[in-house]
C-alpha cells in the first residue's frame, strides 16, 4: 500500500460539481490500495474575493485579522471534499492546518513552515479515512495565532506533509496536464515534459513558470520529496519533478536517459527595470544603492551596470512590478546622499528564460538564442545567466513572439497544440 499526498487547486474545486469531481478521483486512489492525504485550496477566486472585501473596510487590514479571514476559505472546501466523500462511501476527515500540525513562524501573509507534526494524521490514516487538509495555513506556537504561507502555499503544504509522513509520491494537481516545455497560452506548440529535475524545475519557476510555486519546489528538493505534476480534468500521466538521486518511474528498469539540453522556455511579464542614472563610479556606490533598496521591502533579480567615461554609471535593476513604487519611494528619499542624477521606471519589459541542465556539457547554447532573437527583430535590454539558465529582458509586447522563435529554435514545438483544461494554469 502506498501513501499520495493530492493537491488540489482553487480551479479543481471551483464549485460543487467539481468538488465532485476530485472527491471521485479521490476516492478512486484510494479502491485502488492507496492511503490519502488531501491538501485543497480555497474554492475559484474565493481568496481573491475575501482580499476585495478586505480591502472595502480596511485600507489597511491588520495583518493577524487578514489571515484569519484568508484561512477561512481553505477550511470552506476541506469541509465540502470531505462531505462529498461521505456521500460516497468511504470514511473522510478534515483538519485546519494548525489541526494537522503545521507550524510556522510569526509571520503573518509569508509565514514559513518551521516544523510539521501530522500526529491526527497519522492516527486518521491508520484508521481508514482519507484525510482532507486545508492548505496555506498553520499556527504560530509563541503566539498561538492562525498564519498563512502567502501565494502557493496550499503547493508547499502538500509538500511538506508529504515530506513528514513519508509519501512515496506528492502529486500537484492544476488544470494542465504537467510541465510544458513553455507556457501554453503564449506557445501553442509547448509540449509536455515525462521529467524536470529539481534544479531545472527551480529555475523555471524562479523565471515565470506557474504550474509549481518555487517555494514547494524547494522544500521537496530539500526533503526528498518526488513531485508528480498533473490535471484534475485527465487521468493522463504527468510530468514527474525529480530530485538528487531520483529515478523518473517511467524509465524502465536500469536505464537511464540523457538530459536534454534545454528543458524549457520561461516567460515573465511580472517584472518593471529601474535605472539609478548618473551614479558616481565610485567604490561603495552600488553597495548604498541595493541596501536602500532591500529596505524598501523589493527582491531583485537582475542586475546590469554600465560604466561611461565621464566619471559616473547607471545601474539598472528589474523587481517585481509591485515592489517598484516603494523601492523608487526609497531611492528618490536618498538621492542627494547617493549622489545620482535621476531614477527612470520601466513596467513594460518582459522576461525571457532559456533553461535546461544539459547546458552544463554542451556550448553554443546562449549562441542559439541570440541568433533566434535577432532574426526575428527582438532587441535585448539585459541579460542574466547561471549554470543552466539564459534569461534576457526585451519589449513586454514582444515577449510572446520571442518565446515562440526561441522555443522553435530549440527544437521544442510539438506536433499538435497544448491543452488547458480551464485556461488558467493553476
Amino acid at each position: 500500500m502506498a501513501l499520495i499526498v493530492q493537491k488540489y487547486g482553487g480551479s479543481s474545486v471551483a464549485d460543487a460539481e467539481s468538488i465532485k469531481r476530485v472527491a471521485k478521483r479521490i476516492v478512486d486512489t484510494r479502491r485502488a490500495g492507496n492511503d490519502v492525504v488531501v491538501a485543497v485550496s480555497a474554492m475559484g477566486d474565493t481568496t481573491d474575493e475575501l482580499l476585495d472585501l478586505a480591502a472595502q473596510v480596511a485600507p489597511i487590514p491588520a495583518p493577524r485579522e487578514l489571515d484569519m479571514l484568508l484561512s477561512s476559505g481553505e477550511r470552506i472546501s476541506m469541509a465540502l471534499l470531505a462531505m462529498s466523500i461521505h456521500s460516497m462511501g468511504f470514511d473522510a476527515r478534515s483538519f485546519t492546518g494548525p489541526q494537522a500540525g503545521m507550524r510556522t513562524d510569526s509571520r503573518h501573509g509569508a509565514a514559513r513552515i518551521v516544523e510539521v507534526t501530522p500526529t491526527r494524521l497519522r492516527e486518521a490514516l491508520d484508521e481508514g479515512a482519507i484525510v482532507i487538509v486545508a492548505g496555506f495555513q498553520g499556527i504560530n506556537d509563541d503566539t498561538q495565532d492562525i498564519t498563512t504561507l502567502g501565494r502557493g502555499g496550499s503547493d508547499t503544504t502538500a509538500v511538506a506533509l508529504a515530506a513528514a509522513l513519508g509519501a512515496d509520491v506528492c502529486e500537484i494537481y492544476s488544470d494542465v496536464d504537467g510541465i510544458f516545455t513553455a507556457d501554453p497560452r503564449v506557445v501553442p506548440l509547448a509540449r509536455k515534459l515525462s521529467h524536470v529535475t529539481s534544479e531545472e524545475m527551480l529555475e523555471m519557476a524562479a523565471n515565470g513558470a506557474k504550474v509549481l510555486y518555487i517555494r514547494a519546489v524547494e522544500y521537496a528538493r530539500r526533503h526528498g520529496v518526488l513531485i508528480h505534476a498533473r490535471s484534475t480534468f485527465t487521468s493522463n500521466e504527468g510530468t514527474y519533478v525529480l530530485g538528487e538521486g531520483m529515478k523518473n518511474p517511467r524509465e524502465p528498469e536500469g536505464e537511464a536517459m540523457e538530459e536534454p539540453i534545454v528543458a524549457g522556455v520561461a516567460t515573465d511579464l511580472s517584472q518593471a527595470k529601474i535605472t539609478v542614472v548618473g551614479v558616481p563610479d565610485v567604490p561603495g556606490k552600488a553597495a548604498e544603492i541595493f541596501k536602500i533598496v532591500a529596505k524598501s521591502g523589493a527582491n531583485v533579480d537582475m542586475i546590469v551596470q554600465n560604466a561611461a567615461p565621464t566619471g559616473r554609471a547607471d545601474i539598472s535593476f528589474t523587481l517585481p512590478k509591485s515592489d517598484a513604487a516603494a523601492a523608487l519611494r526609497a531611492l528618490a528619499a536618498e538621492q542627494s546622499d547617493v549622489g545620482f542624477e535621476a531614477l527612470l521606471h520601466d513596467d513594460q519589459i518582459g522576461k525571457l528564460s532559456v533553461v535546461g541542465a544539459g547546458m552544463r556539457t554542451h556550448s553554443g547554447v546562449s549562441a542559439i538564442l541570440f541568433e533566434a532573437l535577432s532574426t526575428t527583430g527582438v532587441n535585448i535590454e539585459m541579460i542574466s545567466t547561471s549554470e543552466i539558465r539564459i534569461s534576457v529582458v526585451v519589449r513586454g509586447d514582444e515577449l510572446a513572439e520571442a518565446a515562440r522563435v526561441v522555443h522553435a529554435a530549440y527544437g521544442l514545438d510539438g506536433e499538435v497544440e497544448a491543452v488547458v483544461a480551464a485556461g488558467t494554469g493553476r
